[in-house]
């Protein structure tokens, strides 16, 4: 194989009881007497990572992606054959075996600063942090021997990594790391919210975290009684309140709304810059508004998930973020994406002077006397447009969505239009013990024809996860599995509820892109709920703003213009953006910095230009 070429093998999906080694039997270097593609017991004396009979492949042998012939015969899609960029002079930082997962670069921690790393999922970022925490002895590629800090730190030797790596070695690095996914946070942790702060409180800041976070009504509640915007905030005071050197936080933002996401930025932010103590925080985060307001340099992250991952070198923060966006890295020369991500000053609105799908009166709901509350003011909603629900968590938009799918009645008002929806929840169960094939063929005959998979499985990218089990999905899987279902169901209306939850970025563009097109084609309506500012940007034609007080009242006002809708919204508040010069992108101000006071003024909370 050409040097800058890898064959990943993905062995829970290599299946040779159920194939005839067509991999192998149409190797052209096999063909040839070579050993090209062998079973794992004729490589290995001792086979590992999978069974014996499962196959090996070459790297020195192979011909490469231009051969490609082993990937096509594969009837299981478990054989990759990758041409690697050229710029990629170095072995891996790490590699998980042969034919295994190889990641390339890793971030630096520095002193002081919020460091972000933006990338697909499964493009390494959980390896990296392993390796930095010391969890993990990076192997450098070398699978068949024991890795060693040593061989690490020469490696290393003379770049900003170095001094990292030494006090690694030495075992001087305390980690304090936020998981990814908080509701598993129940699963494994037994008490009230009060009693899991306290014993991760070494700095004494406990009170503090508790207010700037807003958490003190849910101090005394049990862990396993609390929302998910809840669990993600106490999973980060958590992760804050222990005295550590390196802070790693996995995905800061889901099921947080907008105003909780800033004051979490800006904790994060505040927790880097202590004089105290040199702290390092790495941030993983797909919400890039968030990441451009907390992280003081980025991390790119790019190549094929599941296969190989590349982390650059650090960039600023906006050059990075613009970059990524390109789908073009400047310093690497390297095209990550064949299209860019672009953004649009005001949405379309098309769709808004066509047919009324449904006009509502104003509803009134509550949940009894001294609870949560909700009034709605009369609207329209029209056919085929995509309507964004904005607005603060505990604010009823989710009991709005319920009212409108039949599943809630309202104390005041009535909605008799005879109305077909189809709903995706907020929190999405997927305890069904079947796989994801089975699942979404149950709900439509559309299931598989090539109209459904250009409209809903192409764009969600589920090929590869048709054959696992709805309990085996990752967060992200099982959110695209879920708006699948919801588009897969044939009505009038479309309600999602937070479909961007565990989300990469890519994800994020593509399930917009479905819903936005799905809405489009068919003549339906998306009314789509989510604290995400820029994929509410890419998807919605008008605004539906709510307001109040959470958990106490809600009122809606009418749908109106994404304009008029985000600076009402984002006034509310106190927060307001501005628009990326190069690439049209929202970006959040500084609070009290003149872009933001100018914008204040004038009452242009969203929609203002960055200067160039």
């Amino acid at each position: 194989m050409a040097d800058d070429s890898i064959a990943v093998v993905d062995l829970d999906r290599c299946q040779p009881d159920r194939c005839n080694y067509e991999c192998a039997n149409f190797c052209p270097p096999n063909r040839t007497g070579k050993d090209c593609i062998v079973t794992r017991e004729e490589h290995y004396d001792d086979p590992h990572d999978g069974g014996a009979d499962q196959i090996w492949i070459s790297e020195e042998i192979c011909l490469g992606e231009s051969c490609g012939i082993c990937v096509e015969k594969c009837p299981f899609d478990a054989i990759e054959i990758i041409n690697l960029p050229q710029e990629l002079d170095d072995d891996p930082a790490h590699r998980y075996g042969d034919n295994a997962f190889a990641l390339y670069g890793l971030p630096v921690p520095d002193a002081g600063r919020v460091t972000g790393v933006l990338g697909p999922n499964g493009i390494g970022k959980t390896t990296a942090v392993r390796a930095l925490a010391g969890e993990l002895v990076p192997n450098l590629g070398a699978v068949d021997t024991d890795p060693d800090w040593e061989r690490v730190l020469d490696r290393f030797r003379g770049t900003e990594l170095q001094p990292y790596v030494e006090r690694l070695r030495a075992d001087e690095v305390t980690v304090a790391r936020k998981p990814q996914y908080v509701d598993a946070i129940p699963d494994r942790f037994d008490g009230t919210t009060r009693d899991l702060l306290e014993r991760t409180d070494e700095r004494g800041v406990l009170s503090s975290l508790i207010d700037r976070l807003s958490i003190g009504p849910v101090v005394d509640q049990s862990i396993d009684s609390l929302s998910g915007g809840e669990l993600q905030r106490v999973a980060l005071a958590a992760t804050v309140a222990r005295d550590a050197d390196f802070y790693f936080l996995d995905e800061v933002t889901p099921y947080l709304d907008i105003g909780q996401r800033v004051a979490a930025a800006r904790l994060v932010a505040d927790l880097a810059d202590d004089d105290e103590r040199d702290r390092s925080v790495l941030v993983v985060e797909h919400d890039l508004a968030v990441l451009d307001l907390l992280a003081d340099t980025l991390h790119v992250a790019y190549g094929r998930p599941g296969a190989f991952g590349v982390i650059t070198d650090p960039k600023s923060t906006r050059n990075g973020i613009n970059e990524y966006l390109t789908g073009y890295l400047d310093n690497e020369n390297m095209r990550i994406r064949p299209d860019s991500i672009t953004f649009e000053e005001h949405a379309p609105r098309t769709s808004t002077a066509g047919t009324t799908l449904l006009e509502y009166p104003d509803l009134g709901v509550s949940y009894g006397e001294d609870a949560f509350s909700l009034e709605v003011d009369a609207g329209t909603v029209y056919r085929g447009e995509v309507l964004g629900v904005v607005g603060p968590n505990g604010i009823g938009k989710s009991t709005f969505a319920k009212l409108l799918a039949g599943s809630l009645e309202p104390d005041e008002g009535s909605l008799d239009a005879p109305l077909d929806v189809a709903y995706k929840p907020q929190y999405v169960e997927a305890d069904q013990p079947m796989r994801v094939d089975a699942f979404l063929s149950s709900i439509t005959d559309e299931f598989g024809t090539s109209l459904w998979n250009t409209e809903i499985r192409d764009p969600l990218q589920l090929e590869r996860v048709m054959d696992q089990r709805l309990p085996d999905l990752s967060g992200g899987e099982r959110q695209r599995v879920a708006v699948a279902a919801t588009l897969s169901r044939d009505a009038d209306l479309y309600l999602l509820d937070e479909p961007s939850a565990h989300l990469d970025v890519e994800q994020r563009v593509r399930t917009t892109t479905a819903i936005r097109r799905y809405a489009e084609s068919h003549d339906v309506t998306a009314l789509v709920v989510d604290h995400d500012i820029y994929m509410i940007d890419l998807l919605a034609d008008r605004l539906l703003v709510f307001e109040g007080e959470p958990a106490a009242r809600g009122h809606a006002a009418p749908p109106r213009g994404m304009r008029e809708g985000m600076n009402e919204f984002l006034a509310e508040l106190d927060v307001t953006f501005r628009r990326d010069a190069r690439t049209g992108r929202p970006r959040i101000n500084k609070p009290g910095s003149q872009k933001d006071r100018e914008q204040k003024r004038s009452g242009e909370y969203y929609y203002a230009p960055e200067e160039s």
